[in-house]
């Protein structure tokens, strides 16, 4: 395999590790036609790559044997850390915390890249450096509360109240260091 373990093949072709091979080649196909470069509306050449990984991955059943046992070590281990508790003292300010820094990350995407403002999970998991288990309840509260929405890919992108929020809480802190000074 070319690519570390930490790549979850299934996440990215969208599908279960129990799919079959007929499962595996339609979802790569509906994928790679709209993911595929040459489509002026939905091309993606990074996400495809990706995604023509997985697939050769996964539809090759030696290669997929040998992933399955890396990619069912990788879950244990993600389950086994998630079900870790946190410290019970800082659980809400750690909570709070990871909110806003999903949200300033969204916010930090929206900006800088208007044509694809949307994040997958599995990034956010990576740029915020939480496994993807720890980030469901804050990516839960952030949806419910409008401040995030999903794309038909599931990722996740900041709203016009999440934006609203993010610089009214950066204003907030931006006076609380001028007080601070003066």
């Amino acid at each position: 395999m070319s690519s570390s373990v930490t790549e979850d093949w299934y996440e990215t072709l969208q599908i279960s590790p129990n799919a079959d091979a007929d499962t595996i080649q339609r979802v790569f196909r509906l994928l790679a036609q709209k993911l595929h470069p040459d489509n002026q509306e939905t091309g993606d050449s990074s996400r495809f790559r990706r995604l023509h990984e997985a697939y050769l991955v996964l539809s090759d059943p030696e290669k997929r044997a040998k992933y399955d046992v890396q990619h069912d070590g990788l879950r244990r281990e993600r389950w086994r850390f998630a079900a870790t508790p946190a410290p019970a003292e800082n659980d809400f300010e750690q909570e709070q915390l990871l909110r806003c820094v999903a949200l300033e990350i969204l916010y930090n995407r929206r900006r800088t890249q208007p044509e694809k403002p949307a994040i997958s999970h599995l990034d956010l998991a990576q740029l915020t450096g939480q496994p993807r288990e720890h980030l469901e309840f804050t990516i839960w509260y952030l949806v419910q509360r409008k401040l995030v929405s999903r794309d038909d890919q599931s990722s996740l992108t900041i709203s016009a109240d999440g934006v609203d929020y993010v610089e009214q809480s950066q204003g907030v802190k931006s006076r609380r260091r001028l007080s601070a000074v003066g």
